[in-house]
């Protein structure tokens, strides 16, 4: 009888062999040189030629303004002498404040901060959609927003939008790694982002909320009753650092604040609500009179062809050409993706489905906002826009794996590039023909059945859809097609600013010395009756000019007996006409500022200076 078999308890059974590693893709072994590269090209676009930056005179007076005191500073005053804000919050002009302070008041220093955001917002986007679809898609993404001419020119101006774009991307990214581990940590960090956006562009960064909270709500890996609870406490977070500055303006007396422009009450609300919200829905009848806000034509200066308000305003060529220009790819990324998920009925907590709730509903929700609120003939808003179709677009180039689908939808977006192109048959009529000699070849190999023809075919494509709008970002090398400093829009329809405002007319050189010299001590050397009267002497001279009515010339500041009083006390001594001001049209016009110069030619003496008349008010006058 055979014995029993005996088990050795010592005996180590070997683990089992680690899977095998998959083997990276060529995107991935190439991905740091190639992704230095798109930054050093985003840098070239951006920096390129910002010494030629002019002043956009009225977010530089102010922000020479803020570099005078820590007052002026945190609320963003337009004059030296802290007496009226900026019609928006200031938080978007620290950064610019802070590079004058490091590198002297100049047009370029105001500039570096936004080319800076310009470049670490295509690094962030990287981030962001190669975490979500991969290393590919990731440089794809970056490479798509260098490219898109609202991109540069943002990075190329003094406006809000690029600091804002860049802070939504860092919420983003930290949204993004609390919906996979469901860490409360995180997603309170990316409600604080949010808060700083706020701080950029007011009630616009809350658009943001339901990007961010939907995939958290539906994707992060715990219960619902925790989700909902991270939601709320990140919530509350977002809604304390955004209402920060508001309350701390509430909470200031106003006599030892400027006056917050943009409103009848000196109220913050009144600013952020009514001027900066509500007024841009007037055309669905939204009335903002009774928030304390200014209630004026918005629309200021010249709008671009067929940019006007509606529903179809997004793909209008003022708006598209600076934007619009992957709108087939990013349908196709958002379409086929969502039908994809479908198809597999992956779970909730999958990251793919994550990252196209939140690319999607970005998306949609910024389409719908800008295409029912007025933009006022800007386009610089449409740097969030351009950041979702920049990664929905990459989404769709790599992960749609129906080849005759992706060679349809490239063959569209080539013919939506030219016929953008076309509304302007004069500029680089050109680079229509290189794309459709680019799209041929390149779908027909796209199509083809071996590998390396189907990489040529898809290089090939990517390059005939990039080329237009590539031509329109690169234009903005060329002091024709974009000023530095100024709005940011880039191509035909851009203005060059030809007086940068920097300085002075010898008129107003005479002026500023006559009102020097008998200043008296007074804590203005005169008063103006618009802002742009004062930009110039602010500009050049640091001038204590007061501007009278705010930017809209219809604000209630100062008020007349303030404005008596000032000069009862010395405080003010002479105001300041030029020609246009002393019209019977000028004189006629029912604002409040214009009821003071009417106050003035009553009651002060005029002393002649060059092409102006300087009235002496007060004792003396």
């Amino acid at each position: 009888m055979p014995s029993p078999a005996v088990t050795a308890p010592h005996v180590r059974v070997p683990p089992p062999p680690p899977p095998p590693t998959p083997a990276r893709t060529w995107a991935e072994r190439h991905e740091r040189p190639l992704l230095g590269a798109v930054a050093a090209v985003a840098a070239l676009l951006y920096f390129w030629g910002i010494w030629h930056s002019a002043y956009h005179a009225f977010y530089a007076s102010a922000v020479r303004s803020m570099t005078d005191s820590p007052l002026a500073f945190l609320y963003g005053s337009f004059d030296p002498a802290g007496s009226i804000t900026l019609d928006k919050l200031p938080g978007f002009l620290w950064p610019q404040a802070l590079s004058a302070l490091l590198f002297g008041f100049h047009p370029w220093a105001l500039v570096i901060p936004q080319a800076l955001e310009g470049v670490a917002a295509v690094l962030l986007l990287h981030v962001v959609v190669r975490r979500w679809a991969g290393a590919t898609a990731g440089l794809l993404a970056a490479l798509f927003l260098t490219l898109t001419p609202v991109t540069v020119g943002l990075a190329r101006s003094v406006t809000e939008d690029a600091p804002f774009a860049t802070v939504l991307l860092l919420a983003a990214e930290a949204a993004q790694r609390a919906t996979a581990r469901a860490r409360l940590r995180t997603l309170v960090l990316a409600g604080g982002w949010v808060g700083v956006a706020f701080q950029c562009k007011m009630l616009e960064a809350w658009a943001v909320l339901p990007a961010l909270a939907v995939p958290y709500l539906v994707a992060a890996p715990t219960s619902l009753r925790r989700r909902i609870r991270d939601l709320a406490v990140s919530g509350a977070v977002m809604l304390a650092v955004s209402l920060s500055w508001m309350l701390v303006a509430t909470l200031t007396p106003s006599a030892a604040r400027p006056y917050l422009d943009g409103t009848t009450d000196n109220s913050p609300f009144g600013l952020v609500v009514g001027y900066n919200f509500l007024t841009r829905f007037r055309e669905l009848g939204v009335d903002a009179s009774g928030t304390g806000s200014i209630v004026a034509d918005r629309a200021h200066g010249r709008v671009p062809a067929g940019m006007g308000d509606g529903v179809w305003k997004m793909f209008s060529p003022g708006i598209a050409t600076q934007t619009g220009w992957l709108y087939p790819l990013a349908a196709l990324g958002l379409a086929a993706g969502l039908v994809t998920l479908w198809r597999r009925r992956v779970p909730r907590t999958d990251p793919a489905l994550a990252g196209h709730l939140m690319w999607g509903v970005w998306l949609v929700t910024f389409f719908v906002v800008f295409s029912f609120g007025s933009v006022t003939g800007h386009t610089y808003y449409m740097g969030v826009v351009a950041v979702a179709l920049s990664a929905l677009a990459a989404a769709g180039v790599t992960q749609v794996r129906g080849r005759r689908l992706l060679c349809a939808v490239f063959a569209v977006d080539v013919a939506w590039c030219a016929a953008l192109a076309l509304t302007c048959p004069r500029f680089f009529p050109w680079s229509v023909a290189v794309a459709a000699g680019l799209c041929l070849p390149g779908l027909a190999l796209l199509v083809a059945d071996r590998r390396s023809r189907h990489r040529t075919g898809l290089a090939l494509a990517l390059a005939a859809v990039l080329v237009v709008p590539t031509v329109w970002s690169a234009s903005a090398l060329s002091l024709r097609y974009n000023q530095p400093g100024g709005f940011g829009r880039v191509g035909p329809d851009s203005v060059r600013v030809h007086n940068p405002a920097s300085a002075l007319t010898p008129a107003q050189r005479r002026v500023l010395a006559y009102l020097t010299a008998h200043r008296d001590g007074a804590r203005y050397l005169a008063a103006v009756p618009r802002w742009q009267a004062a930009a110039p002497y602010i500009l050049a001279a640091d001038a204590p000019v007061l501007p009278v009515g705010g930017f809209t010339a219809r604000v209630p500041y100062p008020a007349a007996p303030a404005f008596h009083r000032l000069i009862a006390t010395g405080g003010l001594r002479y105001v300041v006409l030029g020609r246009a001001d002393l019209t019977r049209r000028a004189r006629g016009a029912r604002t409040p500022g214009r009821a003071l110069m009417r106050w003035v030619l009553g009651h002060c003496a005029p002393v002649p200076v060059s092409g102006y008349t300087v009235y002496r008010c007060g004792p003396g006058g």
